[in-house]
């Protein structure tokens, strides 16, 4: 019988998964995994301002996420080299942040339960928080599905569509700041990005469209979670970095999966 810590980190890791699966689809399409680590370092500074001022983590974190990623597309959009303008920001942002943390006073805090997650300490709160931001980017990606897969495509494409580009970037900003938000406690400001990236990654190897792709990610990011989540258990090991292992594992086998299935 398993505790009810586990339980929780149990339903923690899925929630997570499927807010990340549809979005990280997105993310390997369009390359910007730099973006969302940039976006997700930032997300340490907003941990500091809201400890510092007495508000929820989940609201700081959701408010410097979301300015640094509007910040770098709109910068972006203006000339800017997006690659300078990504290392700059995010490494600035995660110094910042660190800083603000050693200026706190009277705050108790485990800053490595933010840099690499702290699933086993998830309380029941959060995980309302977690399910509420997943059924949020969830709905979000289904209802704007289309417009950002035509425009992700082709931007003259999504022009011809009446289908503004701009506004779909803006619209996967916002979902990518509600991702940070919500997994930040699950597997840490360190480690987001992987899991974003790496259950997408595996399913794009065996998918024949992108719907099948999000599904298949979704899937592969909750069987990392709890796969991870078990091997952390009997192993002794860290939570958050064991399912980015797991998830890794999974990524190599759909590799291998697809190379064989096309000989």
């Amino acid at each position: 019988m398993f505790d009810d810590f586990l339980i929780r980190a149990l339903f923690a890791g899925v929630g997570v998964a499927l807010a990340a699966a549809p979005l990280g689809c997105f993310v390997v399409w369009r390359r910007m995994a730099y973006f969302g680590d940039a976006t997700a370092h930032a997300a340490i500074l907003g941990v500091a301002l809201s400890l510092a001022l007495g508000v929820s983590v989940f609201a700081g974190a959701l408010a410097i996420a979301l300015a640094m990623a509007l910040t770098v597309s709109n910068l972006s959009e203006k000339g800017f080299g997006v690659d300078t303008l990504l290392g700059v920001l995010a490494h600035s942002a995660l110094a910042f942040g660190l800083v603000a943390v050693s200026f706190l006073q009277g705050v108790r805090l485990d800053l490595m339960s933010y840099l690499f997650g702290d699933i086993l300490a998830v309380s029941k709160g959060d995980l309302i928080v977690i399910w509420a931001g997943a059924a949020l980017v969830v709905a979000l990606m289904a209802w704007r599905w289309q417009a950002l897969l035509t425009s992700t495509l082709n931007r003259d494409l999504a022009y011809a569509n009446g289908i503004n580009p701009q506004r779909e970037q803006q619209i996967m900003t916002l979902a990518l700041a509600i991702v940070v938000a919500v997994a930040i406690k699950v597997v840490g400001a360190l480690l987001i990005v992987a899991m974003l990236i790496i259950p997408a990654a595996g399913a794009r190897a065996m998918a024949r469209s992108p719907e099948i792709m999000a599904v298949g990610a979704a899937a592969l990011g909750a069987l990392a979670a709890v796969g991870g989540l078990m091997a952390s258990y009997h192993l002794d090991t860290p939570a958050g970095p064991s399912i980015v292992c797991v998830a890794a594992g999974l990524f190599v086998v759909m590799t291998l999966a697809a190379r064989l299935r096309s000989k």
